[in-house]
């Protein structure tokens, strides 16, 4: 009997539901199990209760701001060891030196990437990891 090999959980916290819908559409495509968050306090909840692989983070979003959630899940032990990519338009040096500062992996700013590119860019994370 073949090993199956598991599929790597990816989390997508993007309130912009057809940005969200467009990136799940790709990575599932590409072979993740994905669950997307469009608010930051489902995004919270959805990576307690699922504890991905990699989580892709907005920073501008509703009850529950990117830079809160980031806080929230790198001081909860469970969670804390998970990759976290910031993709966002927030373009300020100031902001992305916050973010990496905070512990996020990448940072990516949306209009500078193709969904392609974004989910290359996460297979070449993973391969590190």
């Amino acid at each position: 009997m073949l090993k199956k090999e598991k599929k790597v959980n990816i989390l997508i916290v993007e309130d912009d539901v057809f940005l969200a819908d467009l990136y799940k559409t790709k990575f599932t495509l590409e072979g993740f199990e994905v669950y997307s968050g469009y608010d930051g306090e489902k995004g919270l909840e959805l990576a307690k209760k699922n504890e991905p692989d990699i989580i892709l983070l907005d920073l501008i979003l509703p009850k529950m701001g990117g830079f809160a959630v980031l806080e929230a899940i790198k001081a909860d032990k469970k969670l804390k060891n998970i990759p976290v990519i910031l993709l966002t338009n927030l373009s300020q040096k100031s902001d992305v030196e916050k973010g990496l500062k905070m512990g996020a992996k990448d940072y990516l700013i949306k209009a500078h990437f193709m969904p392609s590119e974004v989910v290359a860019k996460i297979k070449k994370l993973i391969a590190e990891v």
